[in-house]
């Protein structure tokens, strides 16, 4: 160590991690790869001391901006493309089941338990097209999975989540539903808008660092999980959206694009979605059938 030189700090700093009776296995993987790739890439770009101190402080600010309304390293995490790929290698798709995508930092806990067929909207805006959205939820044997949560959440035609909007009423466009016997489900929503990840802020610093652009297409959010299968967080664009192609988080994949199409004469909404999702059984379930 007293002899520390560009060539040997890396595997010093590797050697002085605990002996295996003091971390796991696991630990010493993860330490052991960041450390090689974090010195590496300090190497890589010549990092200054000025910018190791602006990159401290940049992630002390990033820090101070987390709430219960923002989590902002998400919010990073989704900029760099990181989210994107922790869900790929996190649920792999090995057969028919639905792609996943993205969490995102506007997911809200409790959002209210809804009938099939209600609807989440709480307050209209200007211009909506109201949706009903409808499909169902099968196994990767296409039996239907009756019990299953739907829990849904959008941004309101301003572009703005409810708990970013204190116009909005609370939990407005989000809602929980449960599939029927038939392993159906529906709700009314409204259609989605592009809009911007927040620009302000670390967010706002990093993307315009990056010459990237802030926009989203219009997406519905639904997250489908039922005992005995694997929790499925997705999101199900607008085919007719901008911004697919250019997604300023990468969340976007062929298979969850759906076509917003227009509603016969008579109908309650403006629009009908459908869309259907497969659950794969969750690793070690044993003994729980779809129903």
């Amino acid at each position: 160590m007293r002899t520390m030189t560009v060539d040997t700090v890396t595997d010093t700093v590797i050697a002085s991690l605990g002996r295996h009776d003091t971390i796991s296995a696991r630990q010493r993987e993860i330490m052991e790869a960041l450390i090689t790739h974090l010195h590496g890439f300090c190497k890589d770009v010549k990092l200054t001391h000025g910018e190791f101190l602006q990159a401290c402080d940049f992630l002390a600010r990033a820090g101070q901006i987390c709430s219960d309304k923002r989590q902002e390293f998400i919010l990073l995490g989704d900029i760099l493309g990181v989210e994107v790929l922790v869900d790929m290698l996190s649920n792999p798709v090995e057969g028919p089941e639905t792609v996943s995508t993205v969490l995102g930092p506007f997911f809200r806990q409790n959002a209210p338990i809804l009938p099939k067929g209600a609807s989440t909207v709480q307050a209209a805006f200007d211009g909506q097209e109201t949706v009903l959205v409808e499909g169902h939820v099968r196994d990767t044997e296409g039996r239907p999975v009756a019990g299953a949560i739907i829990d849904v959440w959008e941004d309101a035609p301003n572009g703005l989540y409810e708990n970013h909007d204190p116009n909005q009423p609370d939990y407005n466009l989000r809602g929980r539903f449960e599939t029927d016997a038939q392993g159906h489900y529906a709700f009314q929503a409204i259609r989605p808008v592009p809009y911007p990840i927040p620009g302000d802020e670390t967010a706002g610093e990093l993307i315009r660092y990056m010459g990237h652009h802030c926009m989203r297409p219009g997406h519905l959010h639904m997250m489908v999980t039922r005992e005995g299968f694997r929790p499925l967080i997705s999101q199900i664009y607008d085919s007719s959206s901008a911004h697919l192609d250019e997604d300023s988080v990468f969340a976007v994949k062929e298979e969850l694009i759906g076509e917003f199409r227009k509603a016969p004469a008579g109908a309650e909404t403006d629009l009908l979605l459908t869309f259907d999702f497969v659950l794969p059984r969750a690793a070690n379930a044993v003994g729980v059938a779809a129903e």
